[in-house]
């Protein structure tokens, strides 16, 4: 018998690939995938377990799903991904309605859990965290003009706040060939757009090279015809090295773009976050950057009401901030986690400070965007075309400045017809938040 199995899948584009992987496995095993969770025997939640917040949003999707098993035809709720890997006895003696826990490194053997489950048979299974399937077909779960391609997993930086090491393990580069073979694949059935994504892309390489890899892939990739965009995320400040930066620079394909999460910029915080770097290096090295490569984007995150930051700490990163003009910039109340060693330290910080400092530094980047934006009016830039707006009768797309689900978009006036995944020039005419409006340029 074929059940009919969906999937709901949380979190980061890292999570997105692997839920994207264990698709194609159940395809292959004869499996029918539904996106109609009433239609689905059983249905998968990919989980989330880095902060919070992605717990409490991974917990409130398994009891809402476990619902369908009253009204609809749901036989098996199956839960995967980090917050599986994390807590995996409490999951099952704790939430009833979960009938199977899956670790990172059993995601190969979904559909023999999918199988016990939805038969009757409680499962839980977590194999060595190494065991993670990378490098497979997948079912892509984005649109077919831009992909995530995923280079390493796992990470040894060793963040006190961070149970990423935890949960995924440590690094663990993909072969150069497998990630070339991948990125071919994903050219040939329309990916225009590829973006490079790890815990820590700059260290691809590394550990198994014995050499940061990243530049060469970089030569590599732009080899590869019908690809026209290579977005870098997740780089770690003390990687981006000179090299890293020319290829950027150089190789046309490679956008200039670069997330950087930098986290914090008063010395004495990034110490304790087991970061190195302060206000000075940081200001540096971005300086470094722009120099290097004139008007690059870069974005970045930062974490506020670390244990132990000060009101003296939290002035130097507003400082920061407003001093450097980051192009795109997120924020973050500190959430401690249970096993690392910040959620043990002294001197934690109150919510409220946490949320008043969040709310200065964001009104903060703020200001900075808005003369960024202003900026861009009467500038050409090309945009990747996403959809249409029915309701406001335009295009939407995103530049070589937007990351897909955490930048802007950019919306096109056109009376020319324009199809998804298209590349055009558009003339920007004016600015709404994060957003920018152009013209089609003939």
């Amino acid at each position: 018998m074929s059940y009919k199995v969906g999937m709901v899948s949380l979190g980061c584009p890292k999570n997105q690939v692997d839920a994207e992987i264990m698709l194609s496995l159940l395809s292959e095993g004869g499996y029918e995938l539904t996106a109609d969770e009433k239609q689905a025997d059983a249905i998968i939640v990919n989980t989330c377990g880095f902060i919070g917040d992605a717990k409490k949003e991974a917990i409130e999707n398994i009891l809402a799903l476990a619902q369908l098993k009253q009204t609809d035809n749901l036989k098996a709720l199956i839960v995967t991904g980090c917050l599986a890997e994390r807590y995996r006895d409490e999951i099952l003696s704790e939430m009833p309605e979960v009938d199977a826990v899956v670790g990172i490194g059993s995601n190969k053997n979904i559909c023999s859990v999918v199988k016990a489950a939805v038969e009757g048979c409680p499962y839980s299974e977590f194999g060595e965290k190494t065991a993670l399937l990378m490098d497979h077909d997948r079912i892509l779960t984005t649109p077919p003009y831009s992909a995530y391609l995923r280079v390493a997993d796992g990470c040894d930086n060793c963040c006190t706040y961070c149970a990423i090491p935890m949960i995924r393990g440590g690094y663990r580069s993909r072969k150069m060939e497998d990630i070339l073979a991948e990125a071919n694949t994903l050219a040939q059935n329309g990916a225009k757009e590829i973006i490079l994504i790890a815990q820590d892309t700059t260290r691809y390489g590394e550990d198994i090279y014995n050499k940061l890899m990243l530049p060469q892939l970089l030569d590599k990739l732009c080899e590869i015809d019908g690809i026209k965009w290579i977005r870098i995320l997740y780089t770690y400040p003390d990687k981006i090295t000179d090299e890293l930066l020319h290829t950027i620079k150089n190789q046309p394909k490679v956008l200039n773009y670069l997330d950087i999460p930098l986290q914090h910029a008063s010395g004495d915080v990034l110490s304790r976050m087991n970061r190195t770097g302060d206000f000075d290096s940081l200001t540096k090295l971005i300086a470094h950057i722009r120099e290097i490569i004139p008007g690059i984007t870069i974005r970045t995150t930062f974490i506020v009401g670390f244990p132990g930051e000060t009101e003296e700490d939290f002035e130097q990163l507003a400082t920061f901030v407003k001093n450097t003009g980051f192009n795109r910039m997120g924020c973050f109340t500190y959430s401690p986690e249970e096993g690392t060693v910040a959620a043990d330290m002294e001197d934690q910080v109150d919510e409220d400070v946490k949320q008043r400092r969040q709310e200065i530094l964001m009104t903060e980047q703020s200001v900075v965007n808005e003369e960024i934006s202003a900026d861009m009016i009467g500038k050409n830039v090309t945009v990747l075309i996403e959809g249409y707006d029915s309701l406001n009768k335009c295009y939407y797309g995103r530049s070589e400045a937007d990351a897909p689900d955490i930048d802007g978009k950019v919306f096109i006036a056109s009376t020319k017809p324009l199809s998804v995944g298209d590349m055009v020039e558009v003339c920007v005419f004016d600015v709404i938040d994060y957003d920018l409006l152009g013209d089609l340029v003939d």
